[in-house]
């Protein structure tokens, strides 16, 4: 009686015990680091870079409205140039050559360009078209994203409930360690009991250090999703959210058809198809006249870098100019026609006896050729208007057609295939929902079985009906029936992710 009496008193104060260490280890100060599903959301949507990848579509996409609609109106370009010529000799046949100067040019234009065909007209809807595809894109992306930190947070949630699965395995295992030694003490079991109750509590530690090592590491790959370094020892850092198991009340009718109307995915090929469509519209223009005008001012300068050139050129003109008018005046004077010219020297603009230019005349040519670089000689403006029909090309506009109504099959046929593909998708999560929520059931009852097992062996080894490979058993099957329930419940809310994901919003 007394060995039973004190058998009793160790078995009873085994819990006891493992309370009190376990409220001094809470009691211990620890800073942990909280984080929500919603703040991980958030943060996903900050930094993850596939999901920023998929953001920068959106700019170009943007620009290419804008552009379609600059397209319709008149283009200004403006230009302006430079250049230099070297020095030499001009031919003018005959052997006659003459001396040339170096000389610097520049000049300018500012022109209006227009073209207008049907593809210009049809460029705008187009490319909304396209925009409307680009956002659906980002917004399967976003969905997409949800998804993956929904389940990646939901895996690192299991994986911490599987912590305290094994946590309570390791207490289980002790207080089994203990009551086999206190058993052996009072000459109630033997040796072989507590060796096998040492192994048992050995295998828990280890499976227990795997298990935090498999949290850690589900909550580095949740960070990693996220797209940020861990802001804490990864140890402490908390997933603060929970999830009730509530019982599904989809219908599989208003999924399909939500998943119709709202699946992003199927609504960017839409929009694909859209502007497929459009550009099959674009390549029958091909057939009509296109319009196109030009118009602008322009002007030139150009300078000789050798003046002595120009003047010398200028000299032998007014020389010429001055010999002839000497002859016509000995011609008038022999027929007493009269009217002749009294200094045909400076009306030809020559000094010292034709020998040299007269100062205003010489300055005149230096201020003329002074222009380099901005004094420009405007030209007269133009402008220019055509209408074009190309009458045969060589039946490219005909292949144009072609390939733009065979893109456009595709994308209905790309339509149809996704759209295919969505509903498939919709109705196998639905059903693997409702698995799941069963599962749930299902594993509910064999933990509540194998808890109710355990306790039964317990009561038999105290009493000594009992073997300890019995306990042993009977923990490790609550283990199992613990983990298999934690998965269950974590893969019911998986599913509802996975369904989100395929219906393409959220459903709670």
């Amino acid at each position: 009686m007394i060995r039973w009496f004190a058998l009793l008193v160790v078995s009873f104060a085994l819990p006891t015990t493992a309370l009190t260490q376990d409220s001094s280890l809470a009691s211990s100060p620890r800073r942990s680091v909280g984080l929500s599903l919603a703040e991980a959301l958030e943060q996903a949507r900050k930094n993850s870079p596939g999901y920023r990848q998929t953001l920068n579509d959106a700019s170009p996409a943007r620009w290419g409205v804008r552009n379609a609609y600059g397209n319709l109106l008149p283009s200004v370009v403006a230009s302006s140039d430079f250049g230099y010529t070297g020095s030499g000799q001009s031919n003018f046949g005959g052997g006659f050559t003459r001396p040339t100067s170096a000389f610097l040019t520049s000049g300018y234009s500012l022109g209006l360009e227009w073209q207008l065909s049907g593809r210009t007209l049809h460029a705008p809807r187009q490319q909304r078209a396209l925009q409307r595809a680009v956002d659906e894109t980002i917004g399967a992306a976003g969905i997409g994203l949800t998804a993956e930190i929904s389940t990646q947070y939901l895996t690192s949630l299991q994986a911490r409930a599987q912590v305290a699965v094994a946590h309570q395995q390791v207490r289980r295992n002790q207080d089994f360690l203990a009551l086999a030694r206190a058993r052996h003490q009072v000459g109630q079991a033997t040796l072989l009991d507590v060796r096998q109750a040492e192994v048992t509590k050995g295998a828990s530690d280890v499976a227990l250090l795997r298990a935090v090592q498999t949290e850690n590491e589900a909550k580095l790959d949740l960070l990693r999703r996220m797209g940020i370094e861990p802001p804490a020892p990864i140890d402490q850092i908390l997933l603060s959210d929970s999830f009730p198991v509530t019982p599904p009340q989809f219908q599989l009718d208003s999924l399909l058809a939500l998943s119709d109307r709202q699946n992003p995915l199927l609504r960017s090929l839409r929009a694909r198809e859209h502007a497929a469509g459009l550009d099959v519209g674009a390549a029958k223009t091909d057939f009509l006249p296109s319009l196109s005008l030009r118009a602008g001012w322009s002007g030139f300068t150009q300078q000789f870098t050798n003046q002595n050139v120009l003047l010398g050129q200028t000299l032998a003109e007014a020389q010429a100019q001055a010999t002839d008018c000497e002859y016509n005046n000995a011609v008038r004077t022999g027929l007493s026609l009269g009217g002749q010219t009294s200094n045909c020297f400076a009306a030809s603009g020559l000094a010292d006896g034709g020998m040299a230019l007269l100062d205003p005349v010489a300055q005149q040519i230096r201020n003329q050729n002074s222009v380099f670089p901005f004094s420009y000689t405007g030209q007269p403006f133009g402008a220019n208007l055509t209408i074009s029909l190309p009458i045969f090309t060589g039946f490219s506009r005909s292949l144009r057609l072609s390939q733009a109504r065979a893109e456009e099959d595709d994308a209905e046929e790309e339509v149809r295939a996704r759209r295919l593909q969505v509903r498939t998708d919709v109705h196998s999560r639905f059903l693997a929902l409702q698995t799941a929520f069963q599962a749930i059931g299902v594993q509910g009852t064999s933990r509540e079985a194998a808890q109710d097992q355990l306790r039964l062996a317990q009561d038999r080894y105290r009493l000594g009906a009992g073997t300890a490979l019995e306990v042993s058993d009977a923990q490790n099957a609550v283990q199992q029936a613990e983990g298999d329930y934690v998965n269950a419940v974590y893969d019911y809310h998986k599913a509802i992710a996975a369904l989100e994901a395929a219906v393409g919003r959220p459903l709670r």
